[in-house]
């Protein structure tokens, strides 16, 4: 043989190899890139257990149970005076809260305001 066609052979020998490499390098690629993700989502999720498990605890606690009652409800105990404090601007914003999203309209009969209040939800 001479130096060309052994150069030739030596160089397509090397592009097989280079090409029976490749698939599986990049499927190993791949696949530590997802494990590394499916690690970091694991590890999101445990955290959330933990705070979960944290929160359940929390509210098998009666008084705890009791002060969110009192601060999320409004709730008071027979007896006690309940008071609310109103800042500037909460007026607005409650009225906002209160607001019909539309006007029923007035020249509409009731039972298609009926069916248009149905329909649109």
């Amino acid at each position: 043989m001479t130096g060309t066609r052994r150069a030739a052979l030596l160089a397509m020998v090397v592009c097989a190899l280079a090409l029976s490499i490749a698939v599986p390098l990049r499927t190993y690629l791949a696949q530590r890139e997802e494990l590394r993700e499916v690690t970091a989502s694991q590890e999101t999720l445990r955290a959330e257990v933990s705070q979960l498990e944290q929160r359940k605890q929390e509210l098998a606690d009666p008084a705890h149970l009791e002060a969110e009652a009192r601060r999320r409800l409004h709730y008071v105990r027979p007896g006690e005076t309940p008071y609310v404090v109103q800042l500037p601007g909460d007026a607005e914003r409650k009225l906002e809260d209160e607001r019909p999203a539309t006007a029923p309209a007035a020249d509409k009969a009731w039972y298609e305001q009926l069916w248009d209040s149905v329909a649109a939800r």
